[in-house]
């Protein structure tokens, strides 16, 4: 069975790793993100940080708005964070990110553990 944006999801995963090997955990999930982003720039990997989706209400759009951390290749929401496990409202948080964005897939990796942990969100 091919899995959703495989190969992209797999590149991100790649990077993260890579990201992973050099700094370890310990870190605020912020150094990770510009050390992400400098590896999608290296690479030439289109993406997004910090883009900002509105959330639609009938005919209005809320005054709340979500923040991701990045959108990846215009179709993956990465979510990254540094934390002791990747927990039900991480992805409850991702999921809410892809139904205001319209997008299919999220990732989620963590830093903070003693590996490099993902998991993949589909809507």
């Amino acid at each position: 069975m091919k899995l959703l944006n495989e190969k992209e999801t797999y590149e991100i995963i790649g990077l993260s790793m890579e990201v992973y090997k050099i700094l370890g955990k310990g870190f605020s999930e912020v150094v990770y993100k510009d050390a992400l982003e400098y590896e999608f720039t290296q690479r030439a990997i289109s993406f997004q940080r910090e883009k900002e989706f509105k959330i639609k209400y009938k005919e209005i759009f809320l005054p709340r708005k979500y923040n991701a951390d990045f959108v990846v290749f215009d179709k993956i929401i990465l979510e990254v964070k540094a934390v002791e496990s990747i927990v039900s409202g991480h992805i409850k948080q991702t999921l809410n990110y892809l139904a205001a964005s319209g997008l299919k897939i999220g990732l989620i990796v963590n830093f903070g553990e003693y590996s490099l942990k993902h998991k993949r969100v589909i809507l």
